[in-house]
């Protein structure tokens, strides 16, 4: 790296004075926000949505969901309402690769929402995991009504009203690539290289970065867009051009699409032979 690069990079490594690590949705959660009492807001937010979606939580609306909305219809908070809604327009906007009830052969068509309560037309398990966390940044970046701030959950992240030096990880260890972001932006990354959760098409992806203004839908588009075929990526990538990638494959090569580049005043790509 030369002198000029590192001198760039250490000046945009910002850090507010109160950045705390919380354990949320089985992962750690890190919150860089002005003030202590923001931090400890934010947390309590995304507290709320773990405890509200969790489907591991014997309490959760989603558990009951799991359990009865089959039978009949039940009412939910409006956050649960609300994700439920995102759920549904992530899973149109991505030709129906994005499926909250892939695992019990149902799609979000069988989920029926109407004056604050839902039903399912059949037997089927919601699974948060792959909207989720992008939900709870979003949630608690709205609610918080801040004027800048820094949110991150396992490989979602929402930095905003700052520049900021942001990282991509490799899926071999380290970092593959870091930016300065030129404007808020939430990043998604999804790939296979921990447990082969996501059902692949492209055989030759192995890790996917997105970059959006909405973290729901960075998260939803980060999964369905791994799981597509190259061509109808590039077809969704025409078709929402406000959506950029960083895409990587084992061969070594690494394609970031002119949407990505324009979240960032500055991209350093680390070379790599293969993954």
């Amino acid at each position: 790296m030369g002198v000029l690069t590192a001198v760039v990079l250490l000046l945009f490594s910002f850090s507010f004075s109160v950045e705390k690590v919380f354990f949320l949705m089985g992962t750690y959660a890190i919150v860089d926000l002005p003030s202590e009492e923001d931090t400890y807001r934010a947390y309590r937010i995304m507290k709320e949505v773990e405890e509200r979606l969790g489907p591991f939580l014997e309490d959760s609306e989603v558990s009951l969901l799991n359990k009865r909305a089959h039978k009949e219809w039940i009412e939910v908070s409006p956050l649960t309402y609300r994700f439920l809604e995102e759920a549904k327009r992530a899973w149109k906007k991505t030709y129906g690769y994005f499926n909250i009830l892939h695992e019990s052969g149902a799609s979000p068509e069988d989920i029926l929402l109407k004056d604050g309560r839902v039903r399912f037309r059949k037997r089927a398990q919601l699974d948060p995991g792959g909207i989720g966390k992008g939900f709870a940044l979003e949630v608690a970046f709205e609610r918080l009504n801040l004027k800048e701030g820094f949110l991150s959950l396992a490989g979602d992240m929402k930095v905003w009203g700052h520049r900021r030096l942001l990282a991509v990880k490799n899926p071999s260890g380290g970092v593959l690539a870091e930016m300065i972001n030129s404007k808020d932006v939430c990043l998604s990354t999804s790939g296979n290289y921990h447990k082969k959760h996501i059902l692949q098409k492209d055989k030759d992806l192995i890790q996917i970065t997105v970059a959006y203004k909405n973290c729901t839908l960075a998260d939803a588009y980060a999964t369905a867009l791994f799981s597509m075929p190259k061509t109808l990526r590039r077809k969704f990538l025409k078709e929402n051009p406000s959506v950029g990638v960083l895409e990587i494959y084992k061969s070594g090569d690494v394609y970031i699409s002119g949407s990505f580049r324009r979240f960032f005043s500055f991209i350093l790509i680390r070379s790599q032979d293969q993954f």
